[in-house]
């Protein structure tokens, strides 16, 4: 399978803020920008895997730099930053551009892990990435840390839902 460059999964797509996007602080509401990144995220790992369906494995951090107003527009850039056997990480950008003046903002970044499914829902095998730029290299080398993060992260998680109660909370009395 031959490897791919980072750019050549890149998704890039910007929307305005509209009043039904806002909280109660007239900012984008979290969940708003965590669907964009979800939908962005899923096309940069098909683009790369070229299956049918890729599913969110993990969404390890999103984290939310400056407010997004409705003054501004949401750019959301995503691509695949480093490959296992069969998942995708993906680095996702949020830029937020005031479009009174002009000015340009990192509102948040955030990594999200996919798996490219076959027909029969299985794992594949999918292409090793090449990063180019800057970016792409420096994400590149950081993420090894960032996998061995995310497989303590699960253990801990996995070893919480032995511990979790299926019992009804007005059945448990």
């Amino acid at each position: 399978m031959e490897a791919k460059k980072a750019r050549e999964s890149l998704i890039v797509s910007t929307d305005q803020v509209l009043v039904s996007d806002l909280n109660n602080y007239n900012t984008l509401f979290g969940g708003v920008l965590m669907k964009k990144l979800d939908n962005n995220a899923t096309l940069s790992a098909r683009r790369h895997s070229r299956v049918r369906e890729c599913v969110t494995a993990s969404t390890d951090s999103i984290h939310f730099l400056h407010p997004i107003q409705q003054s501004d527009s949401v750019c959301v850039e995503s691509y695949v930053s480093y490959t296992g056997k069969t998942s995708m990480e993906i680095f996702c950008k949020v830029i937020a551009e005031d479009m009174l003046n002009g000015n340009r903002r990192v509102a948040a970044t955030a990594f999200l892990t996919f798996v490219a499914l076959d027909d029969d829902k299985n794992p594949v095998e999918v292409p090793e990435v090449i990063p180019e730029s800057k970016e792409e290299k420096f994400i590149y080398e950081t993420a090894p840390e960032r996998a061995e993060e995310r497989k303590a992260r699960r253990k801990k998680s996995k070893e919480l839902a032995e511990h979790i109660t299926l019992i009804k909370p007005w059945d448990e009395y």
